[in-house]
Order: structure tokens, then C-alpha cells, then sequence
């Protein structure tokens, strides 16, 4: 086995795996699995530079990361940074602190890349050999990729909960016209995607992420986030289109109030249910396989 620390810097969280992995058997021991949210994306759709307070919150859950890989004693790290610092200029301020901090150089990694990742780690237990659509729901984007044993196509594209929310929506409840525009920009960005991964059809639909997990959270009523309860729970299309409606028309307090909503959550999560709901409707499928386990499972492996 070879104990490994596996990171995830995203639009909106960054995330931690600590991991013993065996490539003979094909197992993966979950250590510790940590998520917070540090909005590194917050405003770069608007400036195209990533934050100051931005870049401190993330680093100060790089800190708090480093002593638990330590404590661990993770033998090899691997750090990914996806959508936002992919698009931000100042880009190699991010390139440093995280270098200084934990020794290790952040990869930035290309959309298709993340979606390589995402696939790995969510189809990995699934029993079965057929055909499956994967799609990770960001904060700044959204990867899809579809494949049976192996990638067979995949796509990124610049739609996520964080993103959509700072450019479209200013009103709390969101006003339908706020919502008939994040869904213009995710039915425009689904055209783009079906330009290269075939949508229409798949045979199971995987969802991965924040928002999806979210979503499912509210489904099963749970009176607490249950990583246990969530993962490869199914839930249907109709239940995702009730909740989206019900998120759409409730207030910020009102959504902050749902037992599994995350604080960091709790502004962008009507998009990204918007972004679930329309991927749902242009596959046809009739409900979502959720995973807990996505790109930092596929990271993680790609260590071992």
C-alpha cells in the first residue's frame, strides 16, 4: 500500500483525501476526507484575477491541510487546481503559496484532464460494464465525460454554481428573469458540450460535486449531511425539478435554514441545481446516481 494525499482546489471548495492505496487489488482506504469552502473564484468571471481574501482563505486551508497530511504521514501529494485558477492572471501568486506551504507545485490542470479524474473516481465501484455519463457540477465549470470501462469522450465547460450566480443573479428570491438567464447560459454551454460528448440517451447518469450532493441531501430529507446516506443514492428527475423550484422561490435565509445545506452553499446552490435539472432534462434521464467519490478518488489513484 502507498498512503497518499490527494487535493482538489476548485472554484468554490478545496478538498482533502488521505488515502492507502493498492494498485495490486484495486482498494482504496479512505483516511480522512475534508471539504472547505474558500470561494477561490470569487469575482474572477468579472476581473479575471484571483482575490486577495480569496488567496488568503485558501491558503489558510492549505495550513490547516498540511498538518493533517503530516499527522498522516502521506508518503507522496499531489494538488490539482481547476476552473479558476485556470483563468486567472495572477495565477502564479496562487503557483507560490501553495508551493511554500506544502512543498508541492498546484497542477492546473485542463478541463478534460479534471473530467479524466472525475470519471476514474466515480465509476471505479460501480458494478457493471455499460455505458455512463459522468458530469461534475463546479463552482466554475462543469466536466463531461462518458465511457464504459474507459474514457471514451469528455468535455469541460465555463458553467458552474459560482460562476453562473455572480453573473446573472442580484435579487434574492432570483427573478425570473435571472433564472430564464443562468438557464439561456447552461442550455448554450450543453449545445457546446454535445459538440463532443454524446448527451442524448446515456444509458446512467453519474453526478458528482456540491451541488448534486446537495440536491440529494434535501431529497432524503436528511436531518444532517450523511456522506453514507448520499453516496449512490438515486434520485429522480422530478424530485430534482421540485427542489430546484422550491430552492428558486426561497430567500437566503430560508435556504440556510435546510438541515444539509453547507453555509458556503447557500447563495449559489440555485444554480447549481438549475445546471442538474437542465443536464437531466437534455440527457432524458429519469433520475442521478449520486457519488461521494469523484476527482479526488481519480487523483489519488493517479499517485499510486
Amino acid at each position: 500500500m502507498t498512503r497518499v494525499a490527494a487535493i482538489d482546489c476548485g472554484t468554490n471548495s478545496i478538498r482533502l483525501l488521505v488515502a492507502d492505496a493498492d494498485p495490486a487489488t484495486g482498494t482504496l482506504v479512505e483516511l480522512e476526507r475534508r471539504m472547505t469552502i474558500v470561494r477561490l473564484g470569487q469575482g474572477v468571471d468579472r476581473t479575471g484575477r484571483l482575490a486577495p481574501d480569496a488567496l488568503d482563505r485558501t491558503f489558510t486551508a492549505c495550513r490547516d491541510y498540511a498538518e493533517a497530511i503530516k499527522a498522516h504521514g502521506a508518503e507522496r501529494i499531489r494538488f490539482v487546481a481547476t476552473s479558476a485558477s485556470r483563468d486567472a492572471e495572477n495565477r502564479d501568486d496562487f503557483v507560490r503559496g501553495v508551493l511554500d506551504i506544502l512543498g508541492v507545485e498546484p497542477e492546473v490542470i485542463t478541463g478534460d484532464q479534471e473530467a479524466e479524474f472525475s470519471f476514474t473516481g466515480a465509476t471505479g465501484e460501480l458494478p457493471g460494464h455499460e455505458e455512463r455519463l459522468v458530469v461534475d457540477i463546479g463552482g466554475g465549470s462543469t466536466e463531461f465525460v462518458i465511457g464504459r470501462e474507459h474514457v471514451e469522450a469528455a468535455r469541460s465547460v465555463d458553467i458552474g454554481c459560482v460562476r453562473l450566480t455572480e453573473r446573472h443573479i442580484r435579487h434574492d428570491p432570483p427573478s425570473a428573469a435571472e433564472l430564464a438567464a443562468v438557464r439561456a447560459d447552461v442550455d448554450a454551454a450543453l449545445d457546446l458540450a454535445e459538440e463532443t460528448v454524446p448527451l442524448r440517451g446515456a444509458r446512467t447518469l453519474v453526478g458528482l460535486a456540491g451541488s448534486v450532493t446537495t440536491v440529494a441531501g434535501i431529497a432524503l430529507a436528511l436531518d444532517a449531511y450523511d456522506s453514507e446516506a448520499i453516496h449512490h443514492s438515486r434520485i429522480s428527475r422530478d424530485t430534482v425539478a421540485k427542489i430546484t423550484r422550491s430552492l428558486a422561490a426561497s430567500t437566503h435565509e430560508e435556504r440556510a435554514a435546510i438541515p444539509v445545506m453547507h453555509p458556503g452553499r447557500v447563495d449559489v446552490i440555485v444554480s447549481g441545481a438549475l445546471v442538474l435539472l437542465a443536464i437531466m432534462e437534455r440527457v432524458g434521464a429519469a433520475e442521478v446516481i449520486v457519488s461521494e467519490h469523484d476527482i479526488l478518488d481519480g487523483i489519488a489513484w493517479s499517485i499510486a
